[in-house]
């Protein structure tokens, strides 16, 4: 506020403060009973300096106190209406009690002692003096403020003044204006008629040339019909030129001698359109017409109508033309291909396209202008036509597994190979590099799938159809046929490896994913065929034993299925893929093995059925006597065997080991079967002599069949002659652990039954034998020797002869 606000006290010197009992007392120094103040005086004096600044280091002189009079005259007079507030505002209240308090403070500091407080009168001299000038100066100012507003309130006057004389001369100005708008008013019917009379002196002057447009107009319509492109669109601007200079005299008015110009332009840009849409025939039967089409749309393209048309953009519409009338030719119709159609659609593209792409580089190119990119135009629109028009074909129904092999190695090798898109021909200019792919992955995995799964079901009816064809010969009258080398022979085999390996080398030409789909495929109808031919044998066979199908030569033709598993497994590499592991064949191999296992078992059951009957005689005492029986068994086993020189290796081998194995067992379950019992030692004897020549016998059987000596199981029954030979029965837990040794599989019960065989064993001999059979850890079976015991049942024994530990106890 002006003149209101109080200045603050000076920084003071720091003076030692003392208790407030010091006050009262006087000092630490005074003694008691020494001058007091009391709090009503103390509180008096503080008053009177509560507006006093800090002292300075002179003192000034004592000064009485000014009358009221003085100081009235001394404090300046503030008008009404004055920003300063009066003593009743809240702000200056606080102000003064802040002054005050802060008096207060300056003077609890100052004034603790008694000898400071002789000096009051001079600080109070010196204060009223100094507030004297600070209300001098204070005045001073007010009075030059006053006088500034005085000059303000003048000029505000004077101004007031000029806008007053301004707005008077505006109102005049204003009716003036008024009166001009009622005069102009009056003018406008001549105006409309000045216009009016202009309009008609231009149409005066064009009259000859509008009587002349309905003509003109017709003229530039049989030119478009005769197309005579250039002259009618030479016409056609000078018409539009007219209606431009007709238009702005006319104020924008539209004379209707003027509406056919909007559809003789439509049908010019139509004319222009079918032009470029029969460019390549127009480019080798009327070249001209292709130019003045291209020509019209690239001037008409630079041209801007000065009225408020809507603009023609022939050159777009021509380029779209051109490639709507390339599509239109080649794949204007709708595809809807017969069964093994699609080769032949094909083959007419192969030639087709290559030849218009050689058309558009000699012929139309030269035609168009440079930036139209004649070549790459054909190119694109003629690759996005025909991938447009596949991807329906695939939508449709499902194509054929031919179709679909056709149309996988034409998309993938026959368009991007020499003869079309990858032509030595094509130029930069074509820009084939740019070109999609003419299938999507998900248009090959589809036609991938569609041929696999047509093969599929083809090869599974071509296998089925070969194996029925199979089956049926099995129950002929004549033996099956044989090879040059007179080897049973059937082309089933053959025919099988030629259907799945034709199909894996077919789809070799297309891609290695669709070789790789075929080689799962073939491996897995190959498993198939396998286990549907061998449920044909087990059903042959069971056919077969029931008499229910007798087959005049049964085992020949088992004979022959086993030369149709040697082929297969001999062959079945061809169908491992290139690249990938040998596990892929396993499930096959498998099969295989299984598939001769069961053969092998059909034709030792069928040797078993002739041979169980003669060895019901044996051990007996004709047996002993006599070598009648085994010769018998001999010469039923080789007659039997002499058709297995008709079986390949190394399945003849096989065949011979398994057929002596089962003679052996057969041999050695006759003799578990406890038929005989030696009376003494010269029975057991000749047992030992007819053990050990039925062995020999035996061997140069399987010999002369052409079985190794190495894989023959006949030298069990040597091991059995030495433990009846054996003269001391208290050696035979010696012989018993030897046979142990040879043959680990050799239980208590068939030890039991040779024990039975020899009729001198004691109970505790027999102990003491069956013993040793638990002396020791388990022995390993010697290399190369399969189990024969285990395979043998024992009757059996009685519990005196057991072991208490034995399995029989």
């Amino acid at each position: 506020m002006l003149g209101c606000r109080l200045e603050p006290p000076r920084p003071r010197e720091p003076v030692k403060r003392l208790p407030c009992f010091a006050l009262r007392t006087g000092g630490e120094g005074h003694p008691q009973g020494q001058r007091v103040f009391s709090k009503e005086k103390e509180l008096d004096a503080w008053s009177s300096l509560a507006l006093a600044p800090t002292p300075t280091s002179s003192p000034a002189p004592p000064r009485t106190a000014m009358d009221s009079a003085t100081k009235d005259e001394m404090q300046p007079s503030i008008p009404p209406g004055s920003s300063c507030p009066g003593p009743e505002w809240p702000e200056q209240e606080r102000a003064e009690q802040l002054a005050r308090g802060a008096a207060l403070k300056w003077a609890s500091g100052i004034f603790y002692r008694p000898e400071q407080l002789a000096r009051l009168s001079q600080y109070r001299s010196r204060e009223v003096q100094r507030t004297c000038s600070l209300e001098a100066r204070i005045k001073s100012v007010v009075q030059s403020y006053l006088e500034g507003v005085k000059i303000g309130v003048w000029q505000l006057a004077q101004a007031s003044e000029a806008l007053q004389a301004a707005r008077e001369a505006l109102g005049q100005a204003h009716g003036l204006l008024q009166d001009l708008a009622e005069t102009t008013q009056t003018l406008k019917p001549l105006r409309e008629q000045v216009a009016q009379h202009k309009q008609l002196q231009v149409l005066s002057q064009l009259l000859p040339r509008l009587w002349a447009v309905p003509a003109a107009v017709a003229h530039t319509r049989t030119l478009i019909d005769a197309q005579q492109l250039l002259e009618a669109y030479a016409c056609l601007r000078e018409l539009e030129q007219l209606q431009e200079e007709t238009w702005a005299p006319l104020g924008g008015l539209e004379l209707p001698v003027f509406e056919a110009l909007g559809p003789l332009a439509e049908a010019l840009g139509q004319a222009v359109e079918v032009a470029a849409g029969a460019a390549g025939q127009l480019a080798r039967e009327d070249p001209a017409l292709l130019v003045a089409a291209v020509r019209i749309a690239e001037v008409d393209a630079g041209y801007t109508p000065s009225l408020e048309l809507t603009p023609r953009d022939w050159r777009q519409r021509c380029l779209q033309a051109l490639q709507e009338g390339l599509e239109r030719t080649h794949f204007g119709t709708p595809l809807l291909l017969e069964p093994g159609a699609l080769k032949g659609w094909l083959e007419a593209l192969r030639v087709a396209l290559p030849a218009e792409l050689a058309t558009a580089e000699a012929l139309v190119a030269p035609c168009c202008p440079p930036h139209y990119k004649v070549v790459q135009l054909w190119t694109h629109t003629l690759h996005h036509g025909l991938r447009r028009c596949l991807q329906q074909l695939l939508e449709g129904p499902e194509l054929g597994a031919s179709d679909a092999f056709t149309l996988l190695h034409w998309a993938l090798h026959v368009y991007q190979g020499p003869e079309m898109m990858g032509s030595l021909e094509l130029g930069p200019e074509a820009d084939v590099s740019q070109l999609e792919p003419l299938l999507t992955l998900e248009n090959i995995e589809q036609l991938e799938a569609t041929f696999v799964a047509q093969i599929q079901a083809n090869v599974a009816q071509w296998l089925q159809n070969a194996l029925d064809g199979e089956v049926a010969e099995w129950n002929r009258e004549q033996e099956p046929g044989t090879d040059s080398s007179g080897f049973y022979h059937s082309p089933m085999p053959a025919i099988v490896l030629q259907i799945l390996e034709e199909n894996i080398r077919v789809t070799s030409l297309v891609s290695e994913s669709l070789q790789q789909r075929m080689h799962a495929m073939a491996l897995s109808e190959l498993g198939t065929f396998l286990r549907s031919f061998s449920d044909a044998l087990i059903r042959f066979s069971r056919d077969h034993v029931r008499g229910e199908a007798m087959a005049p030569h049964y085992v020949p033709y088992l004979l022959a299925t086993l030369n149709h598993q040697s082929a297969l497994s001999s062959s079945v590499s061809v169908l491992q893929p290139d690249g990938v592991a040998s596990g892929a064949l396993a499930p096959v191999e498998a099969a295989l093995d299984e598939l001769q296992r069961r053969i092998c078992r059909l034709v030792l059951e069928a040797l078993l059925a002739e041979l169980q009957p003669l060895f019901t005689a044996l051990p007996s005492r004709r047996w002993l006597s006599s070598p009648e029986l085994l010769d018998d068994v001999c010469k039923r086993t080789e007659r039997f065997c002499q058709d297995f020189r008709r079986v390949r290796n190394p399945a003849v081998q096989l065949l011979l080991a398994e057929a002596e194995r089962t003679v052996v067992l057969q041999y050695l379950r006759a003799l578990m079967q406890g038929r005989l019992v030696c009376r003494g030692a010269d029975e057991r004897t000749r047992a030992a002599e007819r053990l050990q020549h039925d062995a020999a016998q035996l061997r140069e059987l399987f010999l002369g069949l052409g079985l190794e000596e190495s894989v023959q199981c006949a030298p069990v029954l040597l091991a059995l002659r030495d433990l009846l030979n054996l003269r001391d029965p208290m050696l035979l837990g010696l012989e018993v652990a030897g046979l142990r040794q040879k043959f680990p599989d050799v239980s208590e019960d068939h030890v039991s039954a040779l024990l039975d065989l020899r009729g001198d064993v004691s109970r505790e001999q027999r102990l003491a034998a069956l013993s040793s059979l638990q002396a020791g850890p388990q022995p390993s079976p010697p290399a190369g020797r399969r189990a024969l015991f285990s395979l043998v049942p024992a009757p059996t024994p009685t519990l005196s002869s057991c072991l208490p530990s034995g399995p029989c106890a």
